[in-house]
């Protein structure tokens, strides 16, 4: 003979397994699982004055995050270059901690226009040869984007992800075929993605840019800020980077590398 319980004794039931469901579906690091996510978005990081980079490290950490970082040796505010061993800690942690890494060309090394023979006129921002142009074959292009894989290797003892950005996000045909051409697959990012951070805070500010991309991004979508931006007076990252993270996870968005990136998994 069947025991029928009193409806209690099933309303409580039905709460404990709520609560383990839902505690289940909480990873040890406190974010919800990959497999409960409504969407996934791609935050990504590229170097600059390196005024926001310990905030942002400290931010991913508190909120359990991994995000992807594309480096070049560009000057910092502290007067030195982002790649020089004065930031072998800061990166190093970063890659222990399970970051992705990508090149951004060492010197970052902005595109001019192609040339119909296969070679590319380039201007380098840093170096020996900053604010000049200079003509580059694609094998020259090739040792500019692995430049930045030896120093990465020689600072932190980890490799690059086969993974390359652009200075500015600008491509050329021939571009595009030399970093391809030596294993390294471009990555832009979201028009919704694009943080603002180096437009004028003026025209700009920091509310609306903030409101813009949360609005808009969507599951897949790859996001772009620098650590530090020379330009801007407001800056971005400390007023917008840790309510855009808890903005988007309370509407259930988590947060993953480009090696987890459909487009850009190994």
């Amino acid at each position: 003979m069947s025991i029928q319980r009193p409806a209690q004794y099933l309303l409580e039931w039905v709460l404990v397994a709520s609560t383990l469901l839902n505690a289940s579906s909480v990873t040890a690091a406190g974010n919800v699982d990959p497999k409960v996510c409504k969407a996934t978005v791609y935050l990504t990081f590229d170097t600059g004055s390196q005024s926001q980079a310990q905030l942002v490290a400290n931010t991913l950490r508190q909120h359990h995050i991994k995000a992807s970082f594309f480096l070049a040796n560009e000057k910092t505010i502290n007067g030195d270059y982002s790649l020089d061993p004065n930031w072998a800690t800061y990166w190093k942690s970063l890659a222990n901690e399970g970051h992705a890494f990508g090149t951004h060309t060492f010197d970052h090394v902005y595109v001019v226009n192609d040339l119909a023979d296969g070679r590319i006129v380039v201007k380098p921002q840093f170096g020996a040869q900053a604010g000049k142009e200079l003509i580059w074959t694609s094998q020259q292009y090739c040792e500019e984007l692995h430049r930045v894989d030896e120093r990465f290797l020689q600072l932190t003892g980890h490799k690059l992800d086969p993974l390359w950005r652009a200075p500015g996000g600008k491509l050329t045909p021939n571009l595009l075929k030399a970093g391809e051409s030596c294993g390294y697959r471009h990555v832009a990012w979201a028009p919704a993605g694009f943080s603002g951070d180096e437009l004028s805070s003026e025209k700009f500010s920091n509310p609306v840019l903030l409101k813009r991309v949360l609005d808009h991004l969507r599951d897949g979508d790859i996001f772009m800020a620098h650590l530090g931006i020379w330009s801007r007076k407001q800056a971005w990252i400390p007023e917008n980077l840790e309510p855009l993270i808890t903005g988007l996870e309370q509407k259930g968005y988590c947060f993953a590398t480009l090696r987890e990136h459909p487009a850009y998994r190994k």
